[in-house]
């Protein structure tokens, strides 16, 4: 939707109780962009190239003003201070991340999830003897591991017991309470087929709702959410996967970040567990860990000492 232009405010009217912008904020000094740079890429392992400059001096525009704060300095001031440092890189992380998700996206996963993978776990009696454990370890705000949930639900539906259970994760605690709330709007559930609407879809009674939408309780019930930073020493998890979904997330690092993201998702994949990737990554430098299924979908090696016991 295209943004209202606001009519300038008469003069009779209070002033605004938002603080006013000294002109020192544009442009970001590039000193100050190159810390700013580093300290995302060593936190997040996300990569911001010149070229992002513009796009961050204005997202972070919208963080000062909700700090209250009317210069750039003011907010360095606040970021590098190691006493506060913490508690403002999950709001500057929610600032500058983009989250881009549909429900069934990359649909050839799915397609390979119900034609090989789950027939194989569920011979091992994945499923039956023990729930199948799902993790979406890019969960924005819910798309992709509410379409894991549909599609186990739909293909658990010819089985004569199914049970699964899935954990959707990110950085961003803005997405992940998108994720909680499960509700969507006309657009977002456009590549979901009637058939799919009916069954795990709720509507709203209002037809004036925003998001008038809602995830059925059942699956809903089957999905947990929670923050997790991909470049943590020890992503700290109950236990391991058989199922994990980390996809389009890699291509945002550098070479040397993706190989160790990609140790310590395998690290948490059980024995002859599969991990997804975006269909424009690749993970080239698995060794004898991973094999690869299809493109962008790997199995790891039975007997890999990568892999969880």
């Amino acid at each position: 939707m295209a943004p209202t232009l606001a009519r300038p405010a008469p003069a009779w009217l209070a002033a605004s109780t938002e603080p006013a912008l000294s002109p020192e904020l544009l442009p970001i000094a590039l000193v100050d962009f190159a810390r700013l740079r580093t300290l995302i890429e060593d936190r997040c392992g996300i990569q911001l190239p010149d070229s992002k400059r513009t796009m961050v001096e204005a997202r972070l525009r919208k963080r000062l003003l909700q700090l209250g704060l009317s210069s750039f300095d003011d907010y360095w001031r606040l970021l590098f201070d190691p006493a506060r440092q913490a508690s403002e890189l999950v709001p500057l992380t929610d600032a500058l991340t983009t989250n881009k998700t549909d429900f069934l996206r990359e649909p050839a996963h799915f397609a390979l999830l119900e034609r090989t993978v789950l027939p194989a776990l569920y011979a091992d009696g994945i499923g039956r003897r023990t729930p199948l454990r799902v993790w979406s370890a890019a969960a924005s705000t819910g798309e992709e591991p509410y379409t894991l949930a549909m599609v186990l639900a739909q293909w658990g539906r010819a089985q004569r017991s199914f049970d699964f259970t899935i954990l959707g994760t990110d950085i961003s605690t803005r997405v992940l309470a998108q994720a909680r709330a499960a509700t969507y709007d006309e657009l977002a559930i456009a590549p979901l087929e009637d058939s799919w609407r009916r069954a795990y879809l709720l509507r709203a009674r209002s037809s004036t709702a925003p998001a008038p939408f809602r995830i059925a309780p059942e699956l809903r019930a089957r999905v947990q959410f929670g923050q997790l930073n991909l470049m943590d020493a020890d992503y700290g998890l109950p236990h391991p996967f058989h199922i994990i979904f980390c996809r389009n997330v890699l291509i945002y690092f550098n070479r040397e970040t993706q190989t160790e993201v990609a140790r310590k998702l395998t690290k948490n994949l059980a024995p002859s567990g599969y991990l997804f990737v975006g269909h424009s990554e690749s993970l080239q430098n698995s060794g004898d860990t991973l094999t690869a299924l299809a493109p962008s979908a790997y199995r790891v090696n039975r007997r890999s000492p990568e892999c969880a016991i």
